[in-house]
């Protein structure tokens, strides 16, 4: 970890870095800028003047490197007079500034003669970068001497060094060769920054990019705009004046709305703790300031793709969500919950037997004849109309519908797991299917008639075949239920003796007497009434 003392004098220099260094970028981005132009445009007239401009602004790049290099030493060395230090440095950076202004000028006088707004616009700002840094220096160079210990300068001015390392890497750099345009990834940019000249260059060069960019002037501002509009990157100065770089990271993140969005955090605060925490905050990469050109399209570059790839990826995540979820929806359909669970942990062969359950059969009287007189469309949306409510119902009673088989209905009460009422459910559901029969063949100008009937006893359950596999009942308990729905009478329901002494308390119900019922001789039946008071 960083001493504390080298700490505060790290960032005390990243602020003078930033201020040297913003009017600095100014000059020399700007210049690039408009010798790209002039030379895709093919007008050559000011190329060599703004050439000899961007010259002197690397001459005081490397002069700012110099300075900040030499004051985090902590002294200028025994023999070193302070104010012979300033004037040379005054006369280092004045050499390359008034380069800067002279052909600057010079380029504005023969403009405003030619009547080339364009370039009076750009070269007007690059000599106010100029005269910026020059009282940045008036300023400097006004510090009092302090010959013993030079603690004045190094207070104000100890910072990161530039290693030679660096700069031989920032070399290496300059020479590489950017992605042809059409193959490199664009997208909506926010940049933040306070100084709105850093906004202007980077707007500008991502905008040559192909990226379409917004920019603001501070914290507050781009929280708001991340919360209006999609971004696919957020380039964030880390030191701004209302709300810092690193707050404005924390909040991002903390909002499950703009979460996502990737943050490249921008400062002339380069020390290793200050990066840490930004990566740790969640931050997508950190560079420093001044930032090479190349090196900052190709980081964005590899940001906006590694983006779309988790675009991509959410992508196909939501859409398998959908897929999964209509497969869900459909398996539900098709199968009771209980026994879609069973699958899942592994169970192949799924088949039980139930002491005691209750069936119900329900059949539409004279339906053929419905069919014969009716379009095929007008039967589908009847029995469809019927069936839909019937399922309404058992599921609200927690009954399992099995099946339908043309007009027939077949409900169950007690599986696929065991419930003490479910005879009383099934009541329920008989009756309510009376109401939904009379009220449906009202809504459709038919008079819809049907026979109900039910039978408790054991069943055997389970899930029967490989391809469309269903889950059916079987056993002397469904053939019951089946003959007493045909044995019974139109828009009345027909229960067996069993059945009858386990709603007797709950329903009305009125003794049939002895029917014959096929496979089971005669045999003693109710016709459910309503429910007692």
């Amino acid at each position: 970890m960083t001493d504390p003392d080298q700490r505060l004098q790290r960032v005390i220099a990243a602020f003078v870095r930033q201020e040297f260094g913003a009017p600095i970028t100014t000059i020399v981005g700007l210049t690039e800028i408009l010798i790209e132009d002039a030379r895709r445009s093919g007008d050559e007239t000011y190329v060599a003047d703004f050439d000899r401009i961007r010259s002197a602004g690397l001459s005081l790049q490397e002069q700012l490197g110099s300075l900040v290099n030499l004051a985090t030493q902590g002294s200028l060395g025994k023999d070193q007079d302070p104010a012979e230090f300033k004037s040379r440095l005054r006369h280092n950076l004045r050499t390359p500034l008034n380069a800067v202004k002279g052909y600057g000028e010079l380029i504005i006088e023969d403009a405003r003669d030619s009547g080339r707004v364009e370039v009076l616009v750009d070269v007007g700002k690059i000599l106010a970068a100029a005269e910026e840094l020059l009282a940045q220096i008036d300023r400097l160079v006004a510090l009092p001497d302090v010959p013993e210990s030079n603690a004045a300068l190094t207070t104000r001015f100890d910072a990161s060094a530039f290693p030679g390392r660096i700069d031989e890497l920032m070399r290496s750099i300059h020479t590489a060769t950017p992605k042809a345009r059409e193959q490199s990834p664009s997208g909506r940019v926010l940049v933040v920054d306070d100084t709105e000249a850093n906004r202007d260059l980077l707007s500008r060069r991502l905008s040559r990019n192909g990226h379409a960019v917004d920019t603001v002037e501070n914290g507050t501002l781009a929280l708001q705009a991340a919360a209006r509009s999609k971004y696919d990157l957020i380039l964030l100065d880390l030191m701004m004046p209302d709300m810092n770089g690193l707050e404005v990271l924390a909040r991002l993140k903390a909002d499950p709305a703009v979460q996502h969005i990737p943050v490249m955090m921008i400062s002339a605060l380069d020390e290793i703790d200050s990066i840490v925490t930004c990566i740790e905050a969640g931050a997508e990469d950190y560079i420093s300031k001044p930032f090479d050109p190349v090196l900052l399209s190709a980081r964005i570059e590899a940001s906006l793709e590694r983006k779309q790839l988790r675009d991509r990826e959410q992508a196909f995540l939501n859409q398998l969500k959908v897929e999964k979820n209509k497969t869900e929806s459909l398996l539900f359909n098709i199968l009771p919950e209980p026994i879609i669970r069973r699958i899942r942990q592994g169970e192949v062969e799924i088949a039980d037997r139930f002491s005691e359950a209750t069936i119900l059969f329900s059949d539409l009287v004279g339906f053929t004849g419905l069919a014969n007189r009716c379009s095929p469309s007008r039967i589908v949306e009847i029995l469809n109309s019927l069936f839909l409510a019937f399922d309404a119902l058992a599921h609200r009673l927690q009954l399992e519908k099995i099946k339908t088989i043309g007009d027939a209905y077949m409900v169950a009460g007690g599986l696929p797991e065991q419930t003490p009422h479910h005879a009383i459910a099934v009541a329920h559901m008989a009756l309510g299917m009376l109401e939904i029969v009379h009220e449906t063949g009202k809504r459709f100008g038919e008079k819809l008639e049907v026979r109900i009937g039910i039978h408790s006893g054991e069943v055997v359950a389970g899930l029967i075949g490989r391809h469309r596999s269903i889950y059916d009942v079987w056993g002397d308990t469904v053939n019951t239920a089946s003959r007493l729905e045909s044995s019974g009478l139109p828009n009345r329901i027909q229960i067996s003796d069993f059945t009858y002494n386990k709603v007797k308390d709950t329903f009305a119900c009125e003794l049939r007497g002895p029917v014959e019922i096929k496979g089971k001789g005669m045999m003693l039946t109710y016709f459910l009434g309503s429910r007692l008071a």
